[in-house]
């Protein structure tokens, strides 16, 4: 048996392994939640729950370095790129290490803020920051160069250390569970930085760059930020918005209703890493690179069918096997959650194909038209239901946009 696994593995391109890898870290992220979720209870896993949100936040932010650095490591070759690379890391370690400064000189205040049993909690968080940013380029790196056996094994170090340390620390010891989470989670980038490329680095010399690549990078960068930053708003707000209008227990519903529905979307990010690379290269050698996208966007619309299919026949069934029987009375919503999420996905992979061909209008337009859904939930959050539609109509829209604009887009290609 071990040897037909081994043939098997053997047979399966690095880009295979690494959609396989993504798949295997996404789910042990989930179940890295719902064991959180089961073990410490409603009361306990609100603050563990914030601090997952905490560290979905910066995995968007850092996402800027992660791009920016896989986009360019393409592009750039030999000195250029070794320049970029350290000049990257000098601006990604500052802002972490700022994030981070912050975040501990503000540990109190954020602790009244979110009524959490602990401010130790941010401060641990903090500490881990800088080790993030610096993880996301070396992240960057790998994606941009292809290598993606190297890509899987930071993902899977960090999740399954995140996991196994967390789970050590609640059994073994008597600190509150929320210190004991951000411990995990902050150690879990230490192991996320393996392997770690370094033979670019020269930390005691000056690097510099070319005006014209400066005002490139930076333009880029600044675009891509802006763009994570509306992804924030889209993945968060509705959950924000409903604990702000609903009743706690409704408030709970909705959030385990979104974990579950946003399956679809965390495994189409596994594509985006595979996209970005592909297409730069393709547009730098003067290739087609529309059949990738055609390619992805496949693959997307057809594993968001068999989820949101899944959800509609046997929405009950999974909701109690992720949550158990407390939950059920959300189950009718979960597949127009889905269709939700699904319809975001696949609007997604577009905005990232635009941006990798330096396309800039219709990213910034579908930022504005993404973050239509909190406008949209503003007027409209009679019921949760209600809730979802609007997200239904704002991702529909989004969607329509995208493709209208590529296709005018080839049109004048």
């Amino acid at each position: 048996m071990k040897m037909i696994i081994h043939t098997a593995l053997k047979k399966l391109s690095a880009e295979q392994k690494f959609m396989i890898s993504v798949i295997i870290v996404n789910g042990g992220n989930y179940l890295y939640n719902l064991i959180l979720g089961r073990i410490l209870g409603p009361e306990e896993f609100a603050d563990a729950a914030l601090l997952i949100t905490f560290l979905l936040v910066l995995s968007f932010v850092a996402m800027t370095f992660q791009l920016s650095t896989a986009k360019f490591s393409v592009i750039f070759e030999k000195n250029l790129f070794k320049n970029f690379i350290n000049i990257i890391y000098k601006y990604s370690s500052a802002i972490g290490i700022t994030l981070g400064v912050l975040l501990i000189l503000f540990a109190n205040s954020l602790q009244a803020l979110f009524n959490t049993q602990s401010s130790t909690m941010f401060t641990l968080f903090g500490i881990g920051v800088p080790i993030y940013f610096i993880m996301s380029v070396n992240r960057g790196v790998f994606q941009g160069s292809k290598k993606f056996d190297s890509l899987a094994v930071t993902y899977q170090g960090e999740m399954i250390s995140r996991l196994i340390i967390t789970l050590i620390l609640i059994y073994t010891t008597q600190l509150q569970s929320s210190i004991l989470v951000a411990l995990g989670i902050a150690i879990s980038f230490l192991f996320g930085l393996l392997p770690f490329q370094s033979k670019h680095i020269e930390i005691t010399k000056k690097h510099i760059l070319p005006p014209t690549e400066s005002k490139y990078i930076l333009k880029f960068f600044l675009l891509t930020a802006f763009y994570e930053f509306t992804q924030i708003i889209i993945n968060n707000s509705d959950i924000l918005m409903v604990k702000h209008y609903f009743e706690t227990y409704e408030a709970g519903l909705y959030a385990s209703l979104a974990l579950i529905g946003r399956v679809v979307y965390f495994v189409a990010w596994m594509f985006v890493m595979l996209l970005l690379p592909k297409v730069v290269q393709k547009q730098k050698d003067g290739e087609a690179h529309s059949p990738i996208l055609f390619k992805y966007v496949f693959y997307i619309t057809l594993l968001s069918a068999a989820i949101v299919l899944g959800c509609y026949l046997f929405p009950e069934f999974v909701i109690n096997i992720m949550f158990g029987s407390e939950y059920i009375s959300i189950a009718p919503l979960l597949w127009k959650y889905a269709i939700a999420t699904s319809l975001f996905a696949i609007s997604n992979i577009f905005a990232y194909y635009f941006l990798s061909l330096d396309q800039y209008i219709p990213v910034v337009l579908s930022a504005l038209l993404g973050v239509s859904q909190v406008v949209l939930i503003l007027f409209f959050h009679n019921t949760l239901s209600q809730v979802v539609i609007m997200q239904i109509i704002a991702m529909a829209i989004l969607l329509v946009f995208q493709l209208s604009f590529f296709l005018s887009y080839q049109k004048k290609g």
